[in-house]
């Protein structure tokens, strides 16, 4: 079966769609079935797959409940389902700004609003026909981000390093022991951190870099945070020209290969440790 990941952090700008994109790629580069799901309403994972349909995830959601059957429109997953171009396919359910009506929209239902997700991964039989599901997730940690939560196995947390992310860690490690709390699902397993936009050069980033480290070490385990990504044009040039980093050649995207590569890695080591 497969494993759910999300891509997650409540603050915004830190790179959760690029990791989530070229991590993607960098699994289905050793053959493994990648879906990506846009759970964002800006919708940038969308953009990058240059994917233009008219009906979303939003709507796959809203039509998987049956108490809202009035306002269920004319989509089906088969519709929706975009591919990439190329050798390497990975497959994305769009997302659209009509996600950012998510929670009015299943205020009033009796079914569990945080396990909506996770019902439809299992209605559509999606951790069956892909061996990874990574998740896009919005940079809030409202009902959208906790019904990530819910339906995943483990989380993946991008960061910049500084005092805001430093803190916001800490607030999101609570919200994983209140999901533990309910008792509903199990809390997904935090796999990995990820620095991302890195200047080593200012000593104030190496001492932001520090501090969280020493926090993931004392509240996750050690090993839990990967070598960081640099601020340079490489990753900047591929997102303008809607392609992953394995569609460019040039050291500096030999780099960036070998680190996605080395972040798919780990994801399949922890997933063998978890069949």
């Amino acid at each position: 079966m497969g494993k759910v990941i999300s891509f997650i952090n409540q603050k915004g700008g830190v790179g959760k769609t690029t990791m989530a994109f070229n991590a993607a790629f960098a699994l289905a580069q050793s053959g493994k079935k990648v879906l990506t799901i846009d759970l964002d309403p800006q919708a940038n994972l969308t953009l990058l797959f240059e994917a233009k349909n008219s009906v979303n995830l939003h709507h796959l959601l809203v039509n998987s409940i049956k108490e809202l059957k009035m306002i269920h429109v004319p989509a089906l997953l088969s519709e929706i389902l975009h591919y990439s171009k190329g050798n390497v396919v990975v497959d994305l359910i769009p997302g659209g700004q009509e996600l950012s009506g998510f929670d009015l929209t299943v205020a009033s239902i009796n079914a569990p609003r945080q396990l909506v997700l996770k019902k439809f991964l299992e209605i559509n039989g999606l951790k069956d026909r892909y061996d990874y599901i990574l998740i896009d997730c919005p940079p809030t940690l409202g009902l959208l981000v906790i019904n990530a939560l819910c339906a995943s196995d483990g989380v993946i947390i991008p960061f910049k390093a500084d005092d805001f992310s430093h803190k916001g860690l800490e607030h999101f490690y609570q919200v994983l022991g209140d999901i533990a709390e309910m008792g509903i699902v199990k809390a997904p397993e935090v796999i990995l951190h990820v620095p991302n936009l890195v200047d080593l050069r200012r000593k104030h980033e190496q001492d932001d870099l520090t501090k969280i480290i020493e926090t993931v070490d004392n509240n996750i385990g050690e090993g839990k945070v990967f070598s960081p990504f640099l601020n340079k044009a490489g990753l900047v040039k591929t997102l303008s020209g809607r392609k992953s980093v394995f569609d460019f050649k040039g050291q500096e995207f030999v780099d960036l290969q070998g680190k996605f590569l080395g972040i798919a890695g780990i994801i399949e080591e922890w997933a063998n440790v978890r069949q």
